[in-house]
């Protein structure tokens, strides 16, 4: 049973973008989340372009994005995404497993890298754990990439004695509905602002914690004791 605590219901279902250019891998990809009633495909893209368009019309929670596109590269929607929708997660889905790739977007804001046709792919799970705050990686580029975690991220980690701009107290609110999981929209009811407010605060708190993603901002936040 899926315990009712967790974001991905039945009655209100993870809403997931696929942009993928292999029509094979696509087509596999789609029917596993179709499959799964956690789950709503909103609508699946080819391009850098049919990704921006989706991006642009759909309110949704998690983008699978492969980084192989035959007009860019998957890198281009990961950023283009966190710009206009901050709190949406990206998961990457790619034929490339090195440890360059998948740090890359990491660096970029993603919280996902599925290595196509692993034994270990599992996309309806990834949505699901991404969506919950967690993280999906398959297990043997993970691996790979604890062995060179000191080396790879510490550098690009934000510095705990570097002065920063502290965040306005509108901002430490919003931080803190961000770590109970709630949307822009939600955050904004809850503020009596804007969605498009909420997710100006959001960009303001990315850029002051010199953080990219979501889990990113509450993980550094706690650690600095800000919640």
């Amino acid at each position: 049973m899926w315990p009712g605590f967790l974001v991905g219901q039945v009655e209100k279902p993870v809403r997931v973008l696929l942009v993928d250019d292999d029509a094979h891998m696509s087509r596999v990809i789609a029917n596993e989340l179709l499959a799964d009633l956690r789950i709503d495909l909103l609508g699946q893209g080819a391009s850098v372009k049919e990704g921006r368009r989706l991006i642009s019309q759909h309110d949704f929670d998690v983008l699978l994005v492969d980084l192989n596109l035959g007009d860019g590269t998957g890198f281009t929607l990961i950023e283009h995404m966190k710009a206009v929708r901050p709190m949406a997660e990206a998961v990457v889905i790619s034929a490339m497993e090195d440890e360059q790739h998948a740090l890359r977007a990491f660096e970029l804001g993603a919280t996902g890298y599925l290595v196509k046709n692993s034994w270990f792919g599992n996309f309806p799970q990834a949505v699901l754990q991404v969506a919950n705050g967690g993280a999906s990686i398959t297990p043997n580029l993970a691996r790979r990439l604890l062995s060179k975690f000191d080396s790879a991220v510490q550098p690009g980690r934000p510095q705990q004695n570097k002065a920063r701009e502290p965040l306005s107290a509108r901002e430490k609110d919003v931080l803190k509905l961000i770590a109970a999981g709630n949307t822009s929209n939600e955050i904004g009811a809850r503020l009596t602002i804007s969605a498009q407010t909420v997710n100006t605060h959001i960009k303001n708190m990315y850029r002051k914690l010199n953080v990219r993603s979501r889990a990113q901002a509450v993980s550094f936040a706690v650690s600095q004791g800000l919640l």
